[in-house]
């Protein structure tokens, strides 16, 4: 969950990075009493995400700078759209430009690509949603999973302690891949925590569900399957766990995948894989 302290410990670790000791440039040519108005502009169209760190970047560099007419965090916009107006001491906007714009263009990327996923899904009026994963910049975690949720998507797991995922080295390391031994495997897992612990399982083939379904998970990953194998594992599965689907998932493959029926469909690409999109900050 995207709270205060982590939007201004972001923005704070990025300034120490950005400006160690002041800004040279601003400090030899702009007077401290220098008033400057700007706007924030798209260069291209998207979707926005961002705006509570763009307004603390400014707080941070100078109190007085006064950030106006934001645009909502998952609003649509095109080529042109003033996104934000900002006012106050020239030198510290001009200090805060560079970070505001880094962490805007970064997150309004990750919201865009997403929102391309879900309209692709919505095209073919099927269940899935969406979903992130844990391929995201480290450190910038909780902003980059709030970009997704404002393109509408949906956040995995947020962190290793949210929940049970044995993935196929956790079972290749436990030896229990196949059969009696995959069950018994998980149902020791299962009773090692307590009762509210998500469980959920990757499988790689159809002959592994059936063993994962008799040891009561939360939710099933099929990884890697062919359109034909989403299908029966769909069908296997029968609603008695959530059925997720991953890999191979981009642009082009997301709508035959969520005909399939899974429930699921989660996309590392979304935060890994997004481009910064283009925004400007004009002086007006």
């Amino acid at each position: 969950m995207l709270t205060p302290k982590l939007i201004s410990d972001a923005v704070a670790r990025a300034l120490a990075e950005d400006t160690p000791w002041g800004d040279a440039t601003v400090a030899a040519s702009i007077p401290a009493s220098m008033p400057f108005h700007a706007q924030l502009v798209a260069r291209e169209p998207g979707v926005f995400a961002g705006g509570a760190v763009l307004v603390e970047t400014f707080r941070q560099v100078d109190a007085n700078i006064m950030v106006t007419d934001l645009l909502d965090d998952g609003t649509s916009f095109t080529t042109g759209t003033v996104l934000a107006s900002v006012s106050g001491p020239a030198a510290g906007i001009l200090t805060a430009e560079r970070v505001a714009l880094n962490f805007t263009q970064r997150l309004s990327g990750i919201a865009t690509l997403t929102s391309l996923f879900v309209n692709q899904v919505a095209t073919v009026a099927a269940q899935a949603r969406i979903a992130d994963t844990r391929k995201t910049t480290p450190g910038l975690r909780a902003l980059e999973k709030h970009a997704v949720v404002a393109g509408g998507g949906v956040n995995h797991r947020f962190s290793l302690s949210d929940a049970i995922m044995l993935k196929d080295n956790h079972l290749a390391a436990l030896g229990a891949t196949h059969g009696e031994g995959l069950t018994a495997a998980i149902c020791t897992v299962k009773a090692s925590v307590g009762h509210t612990t998500p469980i959920i399982v990757e499988v790689d083939e159809l002959a592994q569900i059936q063993p994962v379904l008799a040891a009561g998970v939360t939710g099933i990953l099929l990884d890697n399957f062919s359109l034909e194998d989403l299908r029966a594992g769909v069908e296997y599965i029968a609603g008695r766990c959530i059925a997720e689907a991953s890999g191979g998932v981009n642009l082009d493959t997301v709508a035959a995948i969520a005909e399939t029926g899974v429930d699921i469909i989660s996309v590392g690409a979304l935060t890994h894989g997004a481009t910064a999109l283009d925004l400007g900050l004009d002086a007006v």
